[in-house]
């Protein structure tokens, strides 16, 4: 239970023992009931309320004018009428001159009753809604309202005060001010329940305070209204109450209504900056905080005379994509998380981790002896990953990438130190190492990516790319049965750029499915013209790119294309690779509307990947293509030959094709036959060549008559 709650509790605790304990000591009590000493005390105590109550009316109304809510002005309003009418029953009560000849002492009773039932009913409307700001045209209007009730209440008192004194003679006027005094209570009580038992469980520690208020303002109304008052004692405890009410409420709405937002919006603040320099999923400080880290460290570094280094280690993990993209968001962020705090867990005095946003994290290394030190500590930081990480769908093995820069020597700023660890990084990516330190090489290799990225990005429309055909041969004839489309770019300066240098480049950038859809295009428009041409109809292979796969509208696209193309869609073999189908479910639909289209499936590079048999034997694939790293060394490598019989073998059970890719000898070919393996291609058939050789190369003119 929180401070607040315990003496919220405690306060009403105590005002009931209070209130029990003077009216069991009341007969003691009445015989001290001197007037003269009970009014002395009962103005100073009437006095300080009406203090009170214009400092509430002063700190809603004149004061924080900026700050105007609807909970403050209101209560200001309230408070600075009820001020007024509490100091005019004070004086009449006590029976100051000239005050006395206007207001009677029943009077003045009658006025306590109209304060505090004006009070509890105005409180019970303000606390029941929820606070908003206002403009100060609001405090206008309730400035006019409330003046126009002031000046309507001074004529009604003047028109109706020369019979005031008769009807208050009256027989039912005594039952009357009873009624009205248990009302006055019922009110109270009524606000203390509208602020306790809303839906919000929790109570900030203002409305706690105007809780405790309300809780005194009740006890001194129980003592107005005592049924064993003989005297004036029980009005000046009242008064007492009523005074310490009046105090918890100034401070209450001084909370609620000042305070309180105050610190909501330091509080947003610190969030927004603790948001602007950390990350939000790993709660690690970011790339800004980092600039300002590496900074301070050039700044210390420039005042000492020390020759020791400091090393900033960029780290990518490798393939995240693909776990991402198969596993699910969820699953990612997980990972991420799990591989920060493997990191912190490591860092030691002198080491600093920074989330760098996506998949890259920063490792700060200060205070090295040399730069052997530093390598030798980055690759401590990357055995940290022999260890798989646990996720839910199971045990994954993660390795990472590290660009290093180390300083002094490859930045002179924060922001050239970050950059070219960024460098290093991407480097060791491409070169497919572990750990790469910067050098100003690697710099001159960024910018050429880069423009190379902005020529691929040009290239689709300068119709820069095109397509060759490599054969694929059944081997029990040795007939050509198919072919497989690869894509090639010609550069305008560069000439042929390799695949494996642009295909990567297309993946990241998102180029990959505009240029994958155009290869489908190509592909089946080419396959169709032979056929027109009267050649034997052959199945075209098509590799599909993961971003490609992903697509919720690929099989309408497909089958979009075949309808305008006009090509059987059994002419057509769709390859995948295995890390498309980690994600079951999403690869199982998306597999399935393909097939209903009538097109073949191949497991492209199979055995390189994340196999499992549970896609083998529920999905729906028609072949695999045995990747070339296991046939290239079938006769060498008595694992591989192993492999390549399994993989064959398994597939036959299966009831699914396999064919053999990068056949480069008679010896490799002859093992593929004992292994029964249907279908094979590669250098020894053929090199993919332009469409132009492979029809005059490979393409047999159908029998006359034959239709397709």
């Amino acid at each position: 239970m929180r401070q607040e709650e315990k003496k919220t509790i405690q306060a009403a605790a105590v005002g009931a023992l209070l209130f029990l304990l003077i009216q069991i000591f009341h007969t003691s009590l009445n015989r001290l009931d001197n007037w003269d000493i009970i009014s002395s005390l009962y103005l100073i105590v009437g006095c300080c309320n009406v203090a009170f109550g214009f400092a509430i009316f002063a700190q809603g109304w004149l004061f924080f004018s900026s700050r105007l809510s609807k909970g403050r002005l209101y209560a200001a309003a309230l408070f600075g009428g009820i001020c007024i009418i509490d100091f005019l029953h004070t004086l009449g009560f006590v029976g100051v001159p000239l005050i006395s000849s206007f207001i009677t002492f029943e009077e003045s009773l009658w006025l306590r009753t109209l304060s505090r039932l004006i009070s509890g009913l105005g409180m019970l409307f303000i606390f029941s809604r929820e606070d908003k700001p206002v403009s100060v045209s609001e405090k206008r209007k309730l400035f006019r309202i409330a003046f126009m009730l002031i000046v309507l209440s001074i004529v009604l008192f003047i028109f109706s005060h020369s019979a005031l004194p008769q009807l208050l003679t009256k027989p039912w006027m005594n039952p009357l001010k009873q009624i009205a005094d248990l009302a006055v209570l019922f009110v109270y009580l009524a606000g203390v329940a509208v602020i306790v038992f809303p839906e919000k469980s929790e109570k900030s520690a203002s409305l706690l305070i105007i809780i405790r208020a309300l809780i005194f303002f009740s006890l001194g109304q129980a003592f107005f209204m005592s049924p064993f008052s003989s005297g004036n004692i029980d009005d000046l405890f009242g008064m007492v109450c009523s005074g310490v009410a009046y105090y918890l409420l100034l401070t209450g709405v001084y909370r609620l209504t000042i305070e309180e937002p105050f610190y909501e919006k330091q509080l947003a603040e610190e969030r927004i900056n603790y948001l602007a320099y950390h990350d939000d999923l790993t709660g690690l400080p970011n790339r800004r905080r980092l600039t300002q880290r590496v900074e301070e460290m050039i700044i210390a570094g420039e005042k000492k005379t020390s020759d020791k280094f400091s090393a900033l280690a960029i780290m990518n993990i490798n393939h995240f994509k693909n776990i991402n993209d198969s596993l699910g968001h969820f699953a990612g962020d997980h990972l991420l998380k799990l591989v920060s705090e493997r990191l912190v867990n490591e860092a030691k005095s002198t080491e600093e981790l920074y989330s760098m946003g996506a998949d890259e994290f920063a490792f700060l290394m200060m205070e090295r002896a040399s730069l052997g030190e530093c390598l030798v500590r980055a690759t401590e930081l990357h055995r940290l990953f022999e260890v798989p990480i646990a996720l839910e769908s199971g045990e994954y093995h993660i390795s990472l990438s590290m660009g290093l820069s180390i300083y002094p020597g490859d930045g002179e700023t924060a922001e050239h130190l970050i950059q070219n660890a960024d460098t290093a990084v991407h480097n060791a990516k491409e070169q497919g190492v572990e750990i790469r330190r910067y050098i100003p090489a690697m710099q001159m290799k960024a910018k050429e990516r880069l423009k190379l990225e902005n020529d691929l990005r040009r290239a689709l429309e300068r119709n820069e790319f095109f397509l060759v055909y490599q054969p694929k041969v059944l081997l029990e004839t040795e007939e050509i049965v198919g072919m497989e489309a690869l894509l090639r770019w010609n550069h305008p300066k560069r000439g042929l750029v390799s695949p494996a240098e642009f295909i990567p480049l297309a993946e990241e950038s998102g180029l990959i499915v505009p240029i994958g859809e155009w290869v489908l295009k190509t592909a089946c428009l080419q396959n169709k013209k032979w056929q027109l041409a009267g050649y034997v109809p052959i199945c075209v292979s098509i590799n599909l790119s993961m971003r490609q796969f992903l697509q919720p509208n690929l099989a309408g696209r497909i089958h979009t294309i075949l309808t305008d193309i006009g090509l059987d869609p059994c002419y057509v073999d769709l390859e995948i690779t295995e890390s498309m189908t980690l994600d079951k479910e999403t690869a199982f639909d998306q597999l399935k509307r393909l097939k209903e289209l009538g097109v073949f499936i191949s497991i492209d590079d199979f055995g390189t990947g994340y196999s499992s048999l549970h896609y083998l034997k529920n999905m729906p694939i028609d072949r695999l293509k045995i990747d070339r790293s296991f046939v290239s060394e079938v006769m060498e490598d008595s694992n591989n030959a192993a492999i390549v019989s399994t993989i064959t073998s398994m597939a036959h059970h299966l009831k699914l094709k396999v064919t053999a890719e990068g056949v480069e000898n008679k010896e490799q070919l002859q093992f593929l036959r004992e292994q029964h393996c249907h279908e094979a291609q590669g250098f020894l058939f053929s090199k993919p060549i332009q469409p132009a050789e492979f029809e005059a190369i490979f393409l047999k003119k159908a029998p006359l008559g034959a239709s397709l």
